[in-house]
């Protein structure tokens, strides 16, 4: 049986590029292997990525709830910038998961009532045997946040700083996602976009949508005269 990971009122919805499969490690191996390790049920300790805006932190969590759902665990994605416009009440219940997935941290610094709601969910996933995998744009002590005692249980276990991903890897990330599109990319196209668009994750995989629909349209393949026409470059 495949569980669905848990979705709140919000509407929360994982997307469907989110696998530990797609992901690249680069210099992150040895941080994706712990991420995988808990999603899948062979590790208890809590664990904390960070990293700068646009180094694939959501994609992590994201790809973790689902590998976790996929494993028969109870499984929340939680994306606390959106999350934290409501009232904390809507994590009550929620430490009876399995594993939690708790995305923007920083969005909570300085809302008292949801610093000390998330200090009780971590001990109450604490005494249920839950596991939580956290991440924000910065290291536990430096998210500008009021409860010292939510500091320290992000550092509950152990802590990863997230590193950007060299041009190859984000070369394979780009043919990755398109061949889960069903879209080829060849090797050239991809280095060609790479040196052409932003180099962060979000704005090259926002590239990677535009070919994708203009290719679509046009009934065309991913080449470099076809990029060049759509990007204008």
């Amino acid at each position: 049986m495949t569980l669905a990971p848990v979705q709140l009122p919000l509407g929360v919805q994982l997307r469907e590029s989110a696998t530990l499969t797609s992901l690249v490690a680069g210099n992150n191996a040895q941080a994706l292997a712990a991420v995988a390790a808990l999603a899948e049920g062979a590790a208890t300790a809590n664990l904390y990525l960070w990293a700068a805006t646009g180094a694939g932190k959501s994609h992590i969590l994201q790809a973790a709830s689902r590998s976790a759902a996929n494993a028969d665990q109870r499984t929340a994605y939680l994306p606390l910038r959106d999350l934290c416009q409501q009232s904390p009440a809507v994590l009550d219940g929620l430490h009876t998961m399995d594993m939690l997935c708790l995305d923007e941290l920083e969005a909570v610094a300085g809302q008292r009532p949801w610093e000390e709601a998330l200090v009780g969910l971590f001990d109450h996933c604490r005494l249920a045997g839950g596991k939580i995998l956290a991440a924000g744009r910065a290291a536990p002590k430096e998210l500008g946040l009021t409860l010292n005692d939510l500091s320290s249980r992000l550092g509950w276990g152990a802590v990863y700083a997230l590193q950007d991903l060299e041009d190859a890897d984000k070369c394979r990330v780009l043919r990755n996602r398109a061949a889960q599109r069903g879209l080829q990319m060849p090797v050239d196209v991809a280095d060609f976009v790479l040196r052409r668009a932003s180099r962060d994750l979000p704005s090259l995989l926002a590239t990677l949508d535009r070919l994708d629909h203009a290719s679509l349209a046009a009934q065309r393949r991913l080449t470099i005269p076809f990029v060049k026409q759509v990007l204008q470059v």
